[in-house]
């Protein structure tokens, strides 16, 4: 009874739109009590937040390797920063913000070290045992490696939820690969892949790409593997550019560097609730349910924006992802992740616990698991011990 009246006072204080994903959630794949204190989406958060391989994001590979230095971002800090703007955009929309802060901070927990490198690297050596992909490593994180509970594996995370997570990049035609990561039917029915997801789900997922590239940018430009001259070509970020440069003799280049991307954000935010509402009005949808039927991406880049962030990605690609350097620490991680998965798949049993090679359906799934599970220095230490 005390968790109904706290939902009910939930649902008149939220004044959630008519296109939110509810307060009231579909349930979970295992059946639980509900929270007297807290709404579904509230407590997949917290679950998340204090699960081990949220705190390991802070030592995991965005673009330079965590070692390098203290002040450059980390999985963990991307993380809280996709979350913040997702939550900006789903209070513009009085969606349900828990749900946008939740998927924000999840998206990205199935990364292994070294970053994108790394996730190369262990798909090459899953290659033949279903590959490997950090947007699948992350539901199988969440549904069976944290082992928190004595009632199910996993952390049983809202169907809301895991739906927004599998849908990081749209809706899913072809679930096999999914249905061989993480074992068929483990969602007993309760996820149709085919739908398009929530409101909330699409929200995380451009609120990443606005987080990416304009905090990429920033990084590259402390780094010094590009300066604010480099930008002025660049459509959009230009005309921000131009106006900051007449500050460079009066301000201190770092204060001018944080309006800049401070800028960039605002924009890249401003575009998409532009286009939300255009597309809300456009296609016209009555409820929530129209949005998972639909075949519509609602929250979306303008022309102008898009053309942006084409630009903005080729520009980053160039100048910091195939700098000479940061490729130096790729292939270092590579070799890293190569040598660790030959040497523990030898004898996995002295390295894996039990419980982690209990829910593996083959060694080599036990080994990918437990080395996408590693942080940057664990990775660098664990090599340099048994090199």
């Amino acid at each position: 009874m005390l968790y109904y009246t706290f939902l009910s006072y939930l649902m008149q204080k939220s004044e959630y739109s008519k296109f939110a994903t509810p307060i009231k959630s579909k349930g979970r794949i295992f059946e639980e009590k509900s929270s007297s204190f807290r709404s579904p989406y509230q407590r997949d958060r917290d679950r998340i937040v204090h699960s081990t391989a949220f705190r390991r994001l802070k030592h995991k590979t965005q673009v330079f390797v965590n070692t390098i230095d203290d002040h450059y971002r980390t999985r963990l800090t991307h993380s809280l920063e996709v979350s913040q703007i997702a939550r900006t955009l789903g209070k513009i929309f009085n969606l349900n913000e828990d749900l946008c802060e939740t998927l924000s901070l999840s998206h990205d927990i199935g990364h292994p070290p070294f970053g994108h490198a790394g996730e190369e690297a262990l798909d090459e050596c899953m290659n033949n045992f279903g590959g490997f992909d950090h947007n699948i490593q992350t539901l199988r994180i969440l549904t069976l490696i944290e082992n928190k509970y004595y009632s199910f594996v996993g952390l049983n995370l809202t169907i809301e939820t895991l739906d927004g997570l599998i849908k990081h990049n749209g809706p899913v035609d072809d679930k096999s690969k999914f249905d061989e990561i993480l074992g068929k039917n483990i969602f007993k029915n309760k996820i149709i892949y085919k739908n398009n997801p929530s409101l909330e789900a699409q929200i995380s997922t451009i609120s990443d790409d606005i987080a990416y590239n304009s905090h990429d940018l920033e990084d590259g430009l402390k780094a010094k593997l590009f300066n604010i001259n480099d930008l002025v070509h660049i459509p959009v970020i230009s005309e921000i550019v131009q106006k900051h440069k007449k500050k460079i003799k009066s301000k201190d280049i770092e204060l001018i560097l944080r309006q800049i991307i401070r800028e960039v954000i605002n924009v890249m935010v401003s575009d998409v609730v532009k286009n939300i509402k255009i597309n809300l009005k456009k296609f016209s949808p009555k409820n929530v349910n129209d949005i998972y039927k639909s075949n519509v991406n609602y929250v979306n880049f303008s022309e102008e924006l898009l053309n942006f962030d084409y630009h903005i990605r080729d520009f980053l690609k160039y100048k910091m992802y195939n700098n000479k350097e940061v490729l130096k620490k790729n292939v270092k991680g590579k070799k890293i992740i190569n040598f660790l998965f030959t040497k523990i798949k030898k004898n996995p049993k002295k390295y894996i616990k039990k419980n982690l090679m209990k829910i593996s359906p083959n060694k080599e799934r036990a080994v990918c698991d437990f080395i996408a599970g590693m942080t940057d220095r664990y990775a660098i230490n664990l090599f340099n011990s048994l090199k």
